[in-house]
């Protein structure tokens, strides 16, 4: 028997953890915030399944950009950020909360190979 669990999310947010470990943190005034740490802190995220949104660390997300971590925000899978090192955190909170204004990235046309 499957259980179901309420959840005050509203969104979610994924941050690959292969990434952040690499950068040592990366993040934050003396650039040593996980990017985890800094966007709860950032968004006024509680722990677990009463807060407004969640900031979860994944495994690996398969993309491994240098000197980047890959976060993904559930409210747009179809579009994958790779948030530098030492970013600005109004810059990540704001590429969070813009959800009308920015186009989704369009499929290769059909005509040219993929990678």
């Amino acid at each position: 028997m499957i259980r179901v669990l309420a959840s005050r999310w509203q969104g979610s947010v994924l941050v690959c953890g292969k990434c952040s470990k690499k950068l040592d943190g990366g993040f934050g005034e003396k650039g040593r915030t996980p990017l985890v740490k800094l966007l709860r802190q950032a968004l006024g995220v509680k722990k677990g399944r009463k807060s407004d949104r969640g900031v979860v660390e994944v495994k690996c997300l398969g993309v491994c950009p240098k000197n980047a971590v890959v976060m993904v925000d559930g409210a747009r899978p179809d579009r994958w950020m790779l948030v530098p090192a030492g970013a600005d955190t109004d810059e990540i909170v704001a590429t969070l909360t813009e959800h009308r204004d920015v186009p989704s990235p369009s499929p290769p046309p059909a005509s040219l190979p993929l990678p």
